[in-house]
């Protein structure tokens, strides 16, 4: 690697042992030059280009297909970390990064990318030196504080900067994330706690400002590196400036009104606005391993009892409540008698705490359960009372939009008076979620769980499980009625996202099976196979064993 002192963050990659045979990349991407021979930016993508299946397109240091849906990027990997950033490990900082982040970064190297300066018209020997490894090991190491504040700027972004065409594309979400983890490092991290979330943004929206402003952005590690150099200039920048300006002018209030705009002007909009934030961003990452699971209901329940917020106490009942939910499933079956008791309890304790999560969808779990254990009038009955609550009125959780319709049923269904977990509970369902290898999926199912989890809609898997209650208890004319309400369900549920419809037709047809109809099974396996959104994975295997002898 030669750096290059006209153009920070960039490196010429010269080949210095000619005679090596062991050179993995061909010779068609060098260059030679009265410097010496050096690897070609153009030489090494048309050589990645050549051995491609598919005809793919430059765009940037990656390559992409025709319609710019995937980018492949390809680049080198160098073990020792850039001679240009070494500044970086021993700079003055307050207590972000850790110290342990900063050894790790160091000792993994980097990345060179292959494409030159933005501002150098033939630039075909610069390759840029890139840290995204290394930012994804500071990401890894931000509180929940910084991450939400992330995630904050990013929904800015989108929403707000993005929306004005004079100014659209000139930043991205990289300068945002560059912008954080300067302020990160530059203040005490105790400044990002969940109470000071605006005024750590406000820190970041400053920063960019003096940043546009000068026309200036220093890369994180190698700060002489200006990032804008040929995209924020100043012939451009001035209405971007504005744009920031009003965002710290207008404060959160303004804020929230741009971000999650609800059509009212009532002066009792500001909790639903609160609640609508939280039911956008409560997705919980489904992880496989149940210890990991357990470690999170003890932090949850740590902060159930430490915070003074009652919001967020809330949020906390919430989320042990869906935790609960999927250790429930995670529970692996115990062999002696006294074990088998003491997993009872465990199943019964951790299925109570999940009907808190919201109307149906922990209910709909303890069906599931006495349906495993064969206890199908108990299964039945859950599942008459999860029917009777999932209305079209109810309000679906972890929706990226909520529309008008949506606002006004909420408003209908609860009241400002009332706390986070009552109104979850009242006007609010969630979808079913049946982790990877779950033990309470019924065995029909077990399939569609081998390889990954799924989620369906509560209104389809209650359908499903009364069809399968009524095939065990031998009442055929009921199971056929059953096979007719989920047959109707999934062509019209109005609680099915679209994600969700190759695997509600897929349990459809599964429903056929275990009726014995094998030809309308095929029919729908073969039906979920051509769905647009989220192809569910086992129709296929099941499609091609449904008639094996």
């Amino acid at each position: 690697m030669e750096t290059d002192s006209d153009y920070p963050g960039f490196s010429r990659l010269r080949l210095i042992a000619e005679d090596e045979e062991n050179i993995y990349i061909p010779s068609e991407c060098f260059e030679s030059t009265p410097e010496g021979v050096y690897v070609s930016v153009n030489g090494f993508i048309d050589w990645i280009k050549a051995w491609q299946l598919q005809q793919l397109y430059r765009h940037g240091p990656c390559l992409s297909d025709k319609d710019q849906q995937i980018d492949l990027a390809f680049c080198l990997k160098s073990k020792y970390f850039p001679y240009q950033a070494i500044p970086w490990t021993i700079r003055h900082r307050y207590q972000w990064p850790p110290d342990n982040v900063v050894d790790r970064i160091a000792n993994y190297g980097c990345l060179i990318v292959p494409i030159g300066p933005r501002t150098l018209s033939d630039s075909h020997l610069l390759w840029r030196i890139s840290f995204s490894v290394a930012e994804k090991q500071l990401v890894h190491s931000f509180n929940f504080t910084q991450l939400l504040c992330y995630g904050l700027l990013k929904l800015t972004l989108k929403s707000i900067i993005n929306t004005n065409d004079d100014v659209k594309d000139l930043l991205c979400s990289y300068f945002l994330k560059t912008a954080l983890f300067w302020v990160s490092e530059e203040v005490d991290i105790n400044t990002f706690q969940l109470s000071h979330l605006f005024i750590c943004f406000t820190h970041c929206i400053k920063k960019l400002i003096v940043w546009v402003n000068n026309c200036y952005c220093p890369n994180y590690f190698i700060p002489e590196h200006n990032m804008f150099l040929g995209k924020i200039t100043p012939d451009n920048n001035e209405t971007l400036l504005h744009v920031l300006d009003s965002i710290l002018f207008y404060g959160i209030d303004g804020l929230i009104d741009n971000l999650f705009p609800l059509g009212s002007t009532n002066s009792d909009i500001s909790f639903i606005r609160l609640d609508f934030l939280f039911y956008k961003i409560s997705v919980l990452a489904k992880k496989r391993d149940i210890s990991n699971w357990y470690k999170l209901l003890k932090i949850t329940e740590f902060l159930i009892k430490s915070e003074s917020s009652a919001f967020i106490i809330d949020v906390c009942k919430y989320h042990f409540a869906k935790i609960s939910q999927f250790v429930a499933q995670l529970l692996l079956p115990q062999t002696t008698n006294s074990e088998k008791y003491y997993l009872h309890k465990c199943h019964h304790r951790h299925l109570q705490d999940g009907i808190k999560s919201d109307a149906v969808s922990g209910w709909l779990l303890y069906a599931s359960f006495y349906y495993v254990t064969g206890q199908y009038k108990v299964t039945l009955r859950i599942t008459d009372y999860v029917l009777s609550r999932s209305t079209p009125d109810m309000v679906y959780i972890t929706c990226s939009h909520y529309d008008e319709n949506d606002i006004k049923n909420y408003r209908q269904n609860v009241h400002k008076s009332l706390n986070l977990n009552a109104k979850i509970k009242m006007a609010t369902v969630d979808r079913t979620v049946y982790m990877h290898n779950s033990k309470l999926i019924p065995e029909e199912l077990q399939l569609e769980v081998e390889k990954d989890g799924i989620s369906v809609s509560p209104v389809i898997m209650s359908r499903f499980l009364r069809l399968l209650c009524y095939h065990h208890l031998g009442d055929i004319l009921k199971r056929q009625q059953a096979l007719r309400d989920l047959y109707l369900t999934v062509e019209n549920c109005p609680l099915t996202k679209l994600e969700e419809i190759s695997h509600s037709i897929t349990i459809l047809g599964v429903g056929y099976e275990v009726s014995g109809d094998k030809y309308t099974a095929y029919q729908c396996y073969d039906e979920a196979l051509q769905c647009d959104d989220s192809i569910c994975l086992s129709a296929q295997t099941r499609k091609s064993k449904l008639f094996e002898v």
